[in-house]
């Protein structure tokens, strides 16, 4: 699918909480001047629990025509109603992405059996190649490192992980034991370094978002074997990677943009705005990378 940096895309709003497709269109020049190897549009940073179908269609459509094939275009389709899923699945095919990202079930969890099957009947109705994404801190499940080598097993267009556990143990051990060709993928800008020294292939981040080349860069040198390098930049990146999460994401990552004249700072609720004592914060990073 891509190797590198793939960009987890805020979908910036308006004041009055509208989709603003000018800023998105100006978000997507931003990361194909940076040089990111792909784009995930409407996965947990682009806010889609509160995005409906028309706009999702519009949002898909404005990414493919501004990104022009210069990046991996991948759509975020996850929800708890397999059923759905398989439909989101269609609206990504119709529009010719490259690839969907499905997160775990949340909410109605099941078991690490029920897993297999949720993506074994999603698999067998889509031509795309999937990206499983496993974040249990926001679905309050795990997918364990054998359930994920099981479903590749059963299901041929699993290609690859989006691995948010944090568990660094969990994930070499899910990279010791996986197919040489199914692709794990950081889902912590933290981690990124430390899960590809395992043998992961790079990183779907919230951080790049803002700071693409940089991210790059990291990424790059790890890919080069460039160690001493990668400890520098990883040094050099990781507490704003860190303040990205000080609140509910993308809330920090909104304020980021909005101060760099990206988009404004909105949200849909439920999320809100960062709080004063957490801009403060977040500005003394802004101004240590600027």
């Amino acid at each position: 699918m891509f190797t590198g940096v793939g960009t987890a895309l805020a979908t910036p709003f308006d004041k009055d909480f509208n989709v603003d497709y000018n800023a998105l269109r100006k978000i997507c020049k931003h990361q194909v001047e940076g040089g990111v190897d792909a784009i995930i549009v409407l996965g947990t940073t682009g806010e889609s629990p509160v995005i409906d179908n028309s706009e999702r269609e519009k949002i898909v459509a404005t990414v493919l025509e501004t990104v022009e094939g210069k990046a991996k275009i991948i759509v975020g389709t996850g929800t708890n109603d397999t059923r759905k899923v398989v439909s989101l699945n269609k609206l990504a095919e119709n529009q010719n992405a490259d690839g969907v990202l499905i997160v775990n079930p949340y909410y109605n969890k099941g078991t690490q059996d029920s897993l297999v099957e949720h993506y074994k009947h999603i698999s067998e109705r889509t031509t795309l190649p999937i990206i499983l994404y496993n974040v249990p801190s926001r679905t309050g499940m795990n997918l364990l490192p054998e359930t994920v080598v099981r479903i590749r097993e059963a299901c041929s267009n699993v290609i690859g992980i989006k691995e948010a556990s944090g568990n660094i143990s969990q994930i070499a051990h899910l990279i010791s034991i996986k197919p040489e060709d199914f692709l794990v993928y950081s889902g912590n800008d933290d981690q990124t370094l430390p899960i590809m020294a395992l043998g992961g292939k790079g990183i779907i981040s919230v951080f790049s978002n803002v700071y693409p080349k940089e991210l790059k860069s990291l990424t790059s040198a790890i890919e080069k074997n460039d160690i001493k390098k990668a400890q520098e930049l990883n040094n050099k990146y990781l507490a704003m990677m860190n303040a990205l999460f000080i609140e509910a994401s993308p809330s920090p990552l909104k304020y980021i943009m909005s101060k760099k004249g990206m988009c404004e700072n909105v949200v849909r609720l439920p999320l809100a705005r960062v709080n004063g004592k957490s801009e403060k914060i977040l500005d003394a990073e802004i101004n240590k990378l600027s």
